[in-house]
Formats: C-alpha cells, structure tokens, sequence
C-alpha cells in the first residue's frame, strides 16, 4: 500500500482549515479541547453537517494515524464522539466521512471528518 502520509514541512499552512486554527477565518463553533475544533460546515451536506479536524497539521487519515501520537488519535476520536452528542444525532443515526487525496474527493489538503445526520440520508 503506498504511504499516502505527508511530512510537516511540505503542510500547506495556508488552507482554509489551517486558517481557521489560526483564527484568520471564523467557523461556527461546535466543540474545542487541545486535540481539536468542530464546527459547522458552510455548505451543509444534511440537516445537521460538521466537521471535525485536529489542530495539528495532518494531511490526511494516513499521516494523521501514521504521525499522531496515541494522545492526539484518542483526544481526536473522543472529540468526534463529543460532537456527535453535542449535534443529538446518535440515536437516530449519522455518517461519518474522510475523503483523502484527489482520487478519494479530498477538497481541503487537511485531515478532517464530516458527520452528517439529522435527516434519512440517500
């Protein structure tokens, strides 16, 4: 399987994500703690639609569990969980989704999962 995992320093900084971790741009706050940020996504997807990224610079899923220490995989995963209950989408369920690369529809070259719900989705 080819490493799809980038170093640091080829991290493009200026994302629109990085950005936001910055506070350059502003986002709809859903969740915070030291491993990472959840807000709103701006082009909602589904009647409840967030995104979760960690604030570290990871490219992808494949860096993220390649380069993150165990802390920052568990305190990233506990957020995701944080944000589902803070949406109320568990108990009648939702999506979660990481594209990755171009090929997977990757649009922000920063680690991130969308969790979708609120609504049947197709």
């Amino acid at each position: 399987m080819k490493n799809l995992s980038v170093t640091l320093e080829s991290y493009n900084d200026q994302n629109i994500f990085a950005k936001i971790l910055r506070g350059e741009i502003s986002c709809k706050k859903i969740y915070e703690d030291s491993y990472a940020l959840a807000f709103y996504d701006v082009f909602p997807k589904a009647a409840a639609h967030a995104l979760v990224i960690p604030k570290k610079p990871y490219v992808c899923f494949d860096g993220f569990i390649t380069q993150a220490s165990d802390d920052e995989i568990t305190g990233f995963f506990k957020a995701v969980g944080k944000t589902i209950e803070l949406l109320g989408v568990a108990e009648e369920g939702f999506r979660l989704v990481s594209n990755s690369g171009e090929h997977g529809g990757q649009e922000v070259p920063h680690f991130h999962v969308h969790i979708m719900g609120g609504e049947k989705l197709s």
